[in-house]
Order: structure tokens, then sequence, then C-alpha cells
């Protein structure tokens, strides 16, 4: 294992450039995800490490063995890099994956979260934590804004967003995916035809449309939706977070 300690160091640089450009990321196909939670989410789901780095002192049984590009770091270049200042021990290099949406596997039982161009990082990596923890099949980003691999969806998924398939494509492919398959198309919008969420029959495989909490969703949605569902919110409040109404919707669908 190799000690750094300089900031200058090309693998640093390298590091540094993968955190902080989307288009470094995807030029590579590599990305960055620091902390052992994260880590080990990741490599559950199949990713592969290209480059491993710890800090000085770290207990050697966390650290990931069989890696052959493993560096020890000094604290202070640690300290300097991480994502996270002080609760971090690990951060590594990962291959990134496609994300195609012919490659989801479909059944008669799905539920599939769609959201239509989510910028926010923040919400992203939210939504993707409660679809994993609801136990819900897939999530589907159409027309994507934000890369996936943004540390900040990464670290707000807590490494939901290694722990349930994920397919990204533009919308109109979306919709001809879901037609194909045969879901029931619930799109969710403060929309006059739109019914409470409570009142409505949910019927898998379902996708459930979510859009942005500034514009709402694209027109065809609206059109080739089966169903519209609202979440009542009292005035003067107009709307929820996006990450709260998804949240609400697919759990009171389990709970059904």
């Amino acid at each position: 294992m190799k000690f750094i300690s300089s900031k200058q160091n090309p693998l640093i640089k390298k590091l540094t450039l993968l955190m902080n450009k989307s288009r470094e990321r995807k030029k590579e196909n590599l990305f960055v995800v620091g902390g052992q939670r994260e880590l080990s989410r990741a490599l559950e789901m199949g990713y592969r490490v290209d480059a491993l780095f710890y800090k000085e002192g770290t207990d050697e049984s966390i650290v990931l063995k069989g890696t052959e590009n493993t560096f020890e770091l000094s604290n202070k270049l640690f300290e300097q890099i991480s994502m996270r200042s002080g609760s971090e021990e690990v951060i590594a290099i990962m291959e990134s994956i496609p994300h195609r949406i012919e490659d989801l596997t479909t059944h008669t039982d799905q539920r599939i979260l769609v959201l239509e161009s989510p910028e926010k990082p923040g919400n992203i990596g939210a939504l993707l934590r409660t679809a994993a923890a609801a136990d819900w099949d897939a999530v589907i980003i159409a027309n994507p804004r934000t890369d996936l691999y943004h540390p900040q969806i990464i670290r707000n998924s807590m490494g939901g967003v290694f722990s349930i398939p994920i397919a990204c494509d533009d919308t109109v492919n979306v919709i001809s995916f879901l037609k194909k398959n045969d879901f029931n198309i619930i799109a969710a919008a403060l929309h006059s035809s739109a019914k409470h969420f409570k009142r409505i029959k949910y019927s898998t495989p379902m996708a459930l449309i979510m859009g942005t909490e500034d514009n709402g969703l694209e027109p065809l949605w609206m059109k080739e939706a089966h169903q519209t569902v609202k979440i009542p919110v009292k005035f003067p409040i107009d709307s929820l977070n996006l990450s709260v109404s998804a949240g609400i919707l697919m759990y009171h669908y389990g709970n059904q």
C-alpha cells in the first residue's frame, strides 16, 4: 500500500476532479463513494472498485481486501478531500454502470417510481432512499437533469442509489416502456381531474409519476395517465416537498 500526503499527487487530483465535475465522471465512467456503509452497498450490487483510499491509522479490518490500488492518506490530506469531515474513513473511486431502461426486469406485481426531470441532487437522493426503504422495485428518471453519481445524491440516498434498480431515458421512451408492459400509470399532480390519493384503487404493475416542485408534470404524462392523484394541503401552503409527497404515496400504496 502506498502512502500519500500531498494534494498535488496525480491520483488525488483525479479523485478531486471526479468529486466535483460531472463531465469528468461521464468521460471516465467513474465516480466517488465516501463512507464504509455506502461503499459496502455499492459492492453488494456488483460495483467494482477502481482505487481505494483510507485515512492514516484506520483499523485495517474495514479496509477492502483484494483491491490492488489501495492508498493510505495522511490525516490532514484525508480531511481536506473528505466529503464529510470527521465521519469517513474510506473513499473509493468506483466504476459506473449503464442505467438502460431495456435492462429493467418487469413482473405483474411491480411498482416503479418515475421521476420527471428532477434537478436537485438532495431531493433525488432522498427519493431513492425512500423508494428502496419502501421496497419498491425500481426507479426510472425521465429526462434526467442531474448526474446520477453526483456526490450529494449518493450521500442523501444513504446508499439507496445502489440498493434499487435505476434506469434513465427520455419521457417518450419511458412512456413507451410502461405502455408496452401494461403498467397502470398514476400521475401525481394538482390538476382539476386529480382525486384524493386515498380515494382511488391501485393495481399492479404500477408506475407512480412525480414531476418537479416548480413545473409539475409534462402535458404528455397527463394525457397518458390512467389516473391522477393529489395530496390535499391546508392553506396557505400550496404544495409539499417532492420527496415528502412521493414518500406519502409510496407508503400509502404499501399499506393497502
